[in-house]
């Protein structure tokens, strides 16, 4: 099977990549190696791939519709997984414009371009974001979708609902999955474990927003990757599903766990709340057990362990 990866030089793209060259698959991805964070990074994580006979990189942005069209017409994909989007929700406030055109327009230019070939499945990848303050836990497919609290998340519900649309007018099967928190290897350097680990080794002090009590389900990216490889290999007329860890973890003790595997304490510096932060996040996955057979394999000690040896392992490489 030949699959587009978007953003597939990203965190999660990098790591589905692997994943499937390790299966037999044809993996094209399309990346525009911006500079939401270092694209020195993203390079590092492709370079891997790039004498493998079947992959194949595109250097694009999904904003310009005669590219994303000139690529899905050479390659023919049979499924599109569409990772590519500008992340992350404070940095949506300052810039909701750039939000709409990336997560909004680009995924609209995806969809018409699958319409224009004909493929077997679109998997979206959303985010917990789109439930803003619910107080309803855990957060289930079902729970209305009404008050976004930032653009990034308003632009992932619309990414939603263009899906079904495309769905509903010409058949091709979607699947969006709410992704939960994700971490571990190679993360992003904006997210709070890989920003808390990186500042706490440096004796920098750590921005929390608030009094640390806020809960996050951080799910750890191997356990996200087979959910993306599940709804690749199962195609839904139309889906919305949670992959999520299913566990709630408070910052404070995040902070805690972070400081025993690195060995050292944190400095902590309190902040206000940050506009567009939620209280909690927390999935339910019982759909993605009975959809896609989704489990939440590695638990948060497990997995900042992992990160945590993977970074000294990183800045050793470096050094």
């Amino acid at each position: 099977m030949k699959i587009i990866v978007t953003g597939g030089a990203g965190f999660i793209g990098s790591h589905l990549t692997t994943h499937l060259l390790e299966r037999g698959e044809k993996v094209v991805v399309i990346d525009d190696f911006n500079n939401f964070y270092d694209p020195a990074l993203k390079r590092e994580n492709v370079k891997p791939f790039l004498p493998n006979p079947d992959y194949k990189l595109y250097e694009a942005d999904i904003r310009n519709k005669e590219k994303v069209f000139e690529i899905f017409r050479t390659e023919k994909p049979d499924a599109v997984c569409h990772l590519a989007a500008r992340a992350g929700v404070r940095p949506s406030i300052e810039d909701p414009l750039l939000y709409e055109e990336v997560n909004c327009v680009g995924t609209l230019n995806l969809l018409e371009a699958v319409r224009n070939i004909g493929i077997g499945n679109f998997v979206f990848a959303s985010s917990s974001s789109v439930y803003g303050i619910n107080s309803k836990v855990p957060f289930s497919e079902e729970d209305p979708i009404t008050c976004p609290i930032s653009p990034y998340a308003s632009t992932k519900r619309a990414g939603e609902l263009m899906c079904f649309t495309y769905s509903h007018l010409f058949n091709i099967p979607s699947t969006c999955l709410r992704f939960f928190t994700v971490y571990g290897e190679r993360g992003r350097p904006d997210m709070a474990i890989a920003k808390f680990t990186k500042l706490i080794w440096e004796d920098r002090e750590i921005p929390v927003y608030g009094d640390g009590s806020a809960q996050r389900d951080f799910t750890y990216v191997g356990d996200i990757v087979g959910g993306i490889q599940n709804a690749l290999y199962k195609p839904s007329k139309y889906e919305i599903v949670n992959l999520g860890g299913a566990n709630t973890v408070v910052l404070k003790k995040l902070i805690t766990l972070i400081e025993d595997n690195v060995g050292k304490k944190a400095k902590i510096n309190y902040l206000p709340v940050a506009p567009g932060d939620v209280p909690i996040t927390y999935a339910d996955v019982t759909k993605a057990r009975k959809l896609l057979g989704f489990e939440p394999k590695v638990r948060i000690e497990e997995g900042i362990s992992r990160y945590v040896k993977w970074f000294f392992e990183w800045n050793n490489k470096k050094a």
